[in-house]
């Protein structure tokens, strides 16, 4: 925690003890609670401060200073928690203490809610003196929520997978390190399980028990099943215990030899040597890296001659540096030198790691651009300048708004390890792998749905997608005669397939890939789609088009209908399917309706030309089968349509088209003059008028589907007709 963190949780403690006591209203027991909690949460001892403060709020919901110090207690362990704490606390009293503001944005910030959190911070800072020290600490949150933003906002195609509960627990797991076979992990834990320590204890019933209330820091070890699992961890500290904590750093010298953290002299660097299956005791390296300061973690090379190491020993301050000895073979470590500006920093930076070529150095700081707390940056290292270059934050998700450390890359570095805290865990810290999203390699074929198994040659397919960043991602190829593709994928995403054929869609699809993290995974996905081969037979019914939120038949669509009808009425034997489509405007369930409506209007008309009931059928797919991209006016045109598909039945083949029938004079008998009135089977009733000269008939026609009025005069037809849901329809035409 930051000195202005620990300032303010000071003051908070202060008032909130004297108004408990000031107040004689409140039960006793309740000021006893509150008091406990109080002490506790001045010492830091969050964990143990929190049940005395649960007791007091159950007790009194809307105690608005229990609520504020419980907040700020849960915000190592429950982020989201702890912001419903402060902020309910701040809802019931606004004033519930003077850096409730600040504690705001604290919450916000951890939350990733980064432009809330400097609109907090800076109304902190506006009640600060000039002067006042705390403003440097509140530019640099300020300037963390900002960064954070950015990186939130940019992130790598990164997948973090939690090392599960075998290793993780409600507590602080932390600096992973992983044998040279990658089947070994050695970890540190401050679970239940460790074995405690003989001083600076905060429990005397209990041992283990450090005294900021949370356990000791302990060595374990576990071993792989497989790729996802791990056996259950077994302490190390039997022999590797000293007198509190105690952390793993790194195996090297071919696994024989742990460099190891104790807190003994305030905090030094050791070495233990594994002899017979065993490890020995641990021995301190020499003065020149260990000191009366702290000196936490550390990292070897493998020849075992240089050691990058974090130390304070040279800050005013005793924030972290990284420095850097070496030595000859067999012979101590020689004076330290910093690695330089463009690594530390005056905040703290620690937690060194290199990769195995000795070019790359990753290391966490709680400077540069950090998205707050410790982010985790990567320097390479300039041959020429003999320095390391300029430190490059590794980016979200690998790094947080919290602490993000202990960076550890597996034996053939294709992955790595970290320690964060982050929303999602288990408890505080956890173990995480950190995988760079690959390529997947999709392979399959494009089948017709009719059958299943007709492939279809010449089907183009894009997959369209995003990167994390949402840059768009678009992969093509188009199927061999065999109906087989094959595209590389970026993995871990979902892609809409567009499926085209001469340049018109058929359909699109979704897809989901899952995460690859190696170029070798190949994914079967086969598409079966609406289409059948028309060209060989000549038929090809053009679809109609509809206004927006309309179903109504327009003059241009009638004309159509009427070219499909005379198709249909040459040839007997085919039978159509008619599907209703549209825009994405409104809710899938809406549009499923008004497609349905599209297809009707269709079907209705065709019946009344005389096309039987029993050829057609219809189907709505509402906005779920786009022809185009709902992006354009022009493109939600194409959207809204009626489309005519022949329907096969199972065994039938595409029967030989006859060409449509040209529109002749009927042949029927002379109309007779006068009126007459008849009664269809299903109860139309039919008036028709026939005027003396027999060159202009009217008809009426009032039924369950609909009514229709038809004056026909000098060959030309005016008809109007109202179907059962009272939509309208005109038609004019002339009979050259």
């Amino acid at each position: 925690m930051d000195n202005l963190s620990r300032r303010l949780l000071q003051a908070s403690c202060a008032v909130a003890l004297t108004a408990a006591v000031a107040n004689p209203a409140a039960a006793q027991s309740t000021r006893k609670d509150l008091k406990a909690g109080n002490k506790l949460f001045e010492q830091d001892n969050y964990r143990a401060a929190i049940p005395y403060y649960e007791k007091v709020l159950a007790k009194d919901p809307n105690n608005a200073k229990a609520l504020f110090n419980a907040g700020i207690s849960y915000m190592s362990f429950d982020k989201e928690k702890a912001s419903d704490y402060i902020y309910k606390a701040q809802k019931i009293k606004p004033k519930v203490d003077k850096s409730v503001e600040y504690w705001l944005g604290r919450v916000d910030h951890l939350n990733y809610n980064f432009d809330e959190a400097v609109a907090h911070f800076q109304a902190y800072n506006a009640t600060l003196k000039k002067s006042d020290q705390r403003k440097e600490e509140l530019a640099q949150l300020i300037a963390h929520s900002k960064n954070a933003k950015v990186q939130f906002n940019s992130p790598k195609d990164i997948f973090v997978k939690n090392l599960g509960p075998t290793i993780n627990t409600q507590y602080s797991e932390h600096s992973p390190v992983i044998s040279s076979d990658d089947k070994t992990l050695i970890f540190t834990s401050r679970g239940e399980a460790v074995t405690g320590a003989t001083g600076n204890i905060s429990d005397k019933k209990n041992k283990s028990i450090a005294a900021d209330g949370e356990y000791f820091e302990d060595i374990f070890e576990a071993t792989r099943v497989d790729d996802e699992n791990w056996q259950k961890p077994r302490s190390l500290s039997g022999v590797l215990n000293g007198k509190g904590h105690d952390a793993s750093t790194q195996l090297f010298d071919n696994d024989s030899k742990l460099l190891m953290y104790r807190n003994d002299n305030n905090g030094d660097i050791f070495v233990s040597d594994k002899s017979g299956g065993d490890w020995g005791v641990p021995k301190p390296l020499d003065a020149n890296i260990n000191s009366k300061a702290y000196e936490g973690d550390a990292y070897i090379t493998p020849d075992g001659l240089t050691l990058i190491f974090a130390t304070g020993k040279y800050s005013e301050d005793g924030t972290l540096d990284l420095f850097q000895s070496t030595r000859v073979a067999g012979g101590d470590f020689g004076p330290a030198k910093s690695l330089g500006a463009n690594i530390n920093t005056k905040y703290d930076d620690d937690s060194p790691y290199m990769s195995k070529d000795g070019k790359t150095l990753y290391f966490s700081s709680r400077g540069h651009n950090t998205m707050g707390g410790y982010d985790i940056f990567k320097s390479e290292y300039d041959e020429a300048a003999r320095k390391w270059g300029p430190s490059q934050n590794m980016g979200y998700p690998i790094n947080t708004p919290d602490d993000d450390s202990y960076y550890r890359l597996s034996p053939d570095g294709s992955y790595a390890y970290l320690s964060s805290y982050r929303i999602g865990g288990y408890g505080e810290k956890d173990i995480y792998t950190i995988n760079y999203i690959k390529n997947a390699n999709i392979i399959g074929k494009v089948f017709s749905k009719r059958d299943s198994t007709t492939v279809i040659p010449g089907v183009e397919l894009v997959f369209s997608g995003a990167q994390a960043d949402k840059t768009a991602l678009s992969f093509r190829d188009i199927t061999k005669p065999d109906g087989a593709y094959q595209v590389a994928v970026l993995s871990g995403r979902t892609y809409q397939v567009a499926v085209s054929k001469d340049g018109k869609n058929i359909e699109t699809q979704e897809f989901a890939v899952p995460v690859s993290t190696n170029d070798s995974t190949t994914i079967t996905k086969n598409f079966y789609v609406d289409y059948i081969d028309t060209t060989s037979t000549g038929l090809a019914f053009k679809n109609i088009y509809f206004d927006t939120d309309k179903y109504k038949l327009r003059p241009e669509s009638i004309t159509e209908l009427n070219n499909t009808s005379q198709v249909l009425m040459a040839n007997t034997g085919i039978n159509i399917s008619i599907e209703g489509h549209c825009d994405s405007r409104n809710t899938d369930e809406y549009n499923m309706v008004l497609g349905q409506n599209r297809a009707e209007a269709a079907y209705n008309y065709l019946k009344k030309q005389g096309i039987a009931e029993t050829r057609m059928t219809t189907v709505s797919y509402g906005e779920r089968r786009p022809a185009a991209p709902n992006d354009s006016p022009e493109n939600m045109q194409l959207n809204r349509r009626d489309e005519f598909k022949v329907v096969l039945k199972e065994g039938e083949t595409m029967p030989v088209v006859a060409p449509a029938a040209p529109m002749t004079e009927p042949t029927a008998a002379p109309l007779t003059p006068g009126k007459s009135k008849m009664k269809m089977a299903d109860g139309t009733k039919v008036k028709t008028k026939v005027d003396e000269d027999s060159d202009k008939v009217k008809v009426k026609t009032k039924g369950p589907t609909g009514d229709t009025k038809t004056k026909t005069k000098n060959g030309e037809v005016d008809a109007k007709a109202k179907d059962a849901s009272g939509e309208k329809t005109k038609i004019k035409a002339k009979n050259e």
